[in-house]
């Protein structure tokens, strides 16, 4: 269910607070976000800003403190096989094989052996490791396993939306790049929602429909930013350098205030 805005992810007056170490830390304040359908959404902002935060209460892991956070027009109650999630850790099954990863929530979901078996290929076709689906997570390079990954939430046929935390920011350079190519095929091929955190402006800009810019802690949504450039992206044209340019600013006067 999509509602009739477009609106998939809807937070409302957002408040949360958590007891961390040193005490209560107050993550995000006022926090207001919509994100559409087929929506690539970057969360742009440095450590401890609350982005993590805001992607946990999509995922039903924490409850706000204050406010809401609506997914299709309903208040999130907790975790749900409507959202797939990708974590920095790839967190692979080390017992199963790369295909019987990718199965693992299809079944979970209800698949028939067949069907999540089919499913799961189709996926792994898509991101380039078809020809791997039988071996184990140890035979597989880093960037590989990061791939797996995010084939197991994207083969998830009734998640409409794809949470992704900072999931190549463990990864080197050259790798890193690979995978957000992998990512841009995978989400042109099937169009869904994603909602993916970054501390990386130029990640934020080669990826995203669209970056939202956070505050300091407590954090909030300070600015956003629509990246009108087609697909694929020259990581080094003028284009993408003149919007590098504009959030670099951006970032600069908002964590100066």
């Amino acid at each position: 269910m999509i509602l009739g805005n477009g609106t998939v992810v809807e937070a409302v007056a957002l408040d949360h607070r958590y007891e961390g170490q040193n005490g209560w830390v107050h993550a995000l304040k006022d926090f207001a976000l919509e994100i559409r359908a087929n929506e690539f959404l970057c969360i742009l902002g440095p450590s401890g800003c609350g982005k993590s935060t805001f992607l946990k209460l999509v995922a039903g892991l924490l409850r706000p403190s204050a406010g809401s956070v609506l997914l299709n027009g309903k208040p999130i109650t907790g975790p749900g096989l409507d959202r797939g999630i990708v974590f920095q850790e790839h967190a692979l099954f080390a017992w199963l094989t790369v295909l019987g990863n990718v199965e693992f929530g299809l079944k979970m979901g209800g698949a028939d052996r067949q069907s999540a078996r089919a499913r799961a290929m189709q996926v792994l076709d898509i991101v380039g490791l078809a020809a791997y689906a039988q071996l184990y997570p140890y035979q597989l390079s880093g960037g590989m396993k990061h791939r797996a990954a995010v084939a197991r939430a994207w083969a998830l046929t009734g998640a409409a939306l794809l949470l992704m935390d900072e999931p190549f920011s463990a990864v080197d350079a050259i790798n890193r790049m690979a995978l957000q190519d992998h990512l841009v095929h995978t989400w042109q091929v099937e169009q869904r929602t994603v909602l993916y955190i970054t501390h990386d402006i130029d990640e934020a800009v080669f990826l995203a429909d669209r970056i939202a810019i956070m505050t300091p802690s407590p954090g909030r949504v300070g600015r956003e930013v629509t990246v009108d450039l087609p697909r694929p992206r020259d990581r080094n044209g003028p284009e993408v350098a003149a919007y590098k340019s504009r959030i670099t600013e951006e970032m600069h006067r908002l964590h100066a205030l």
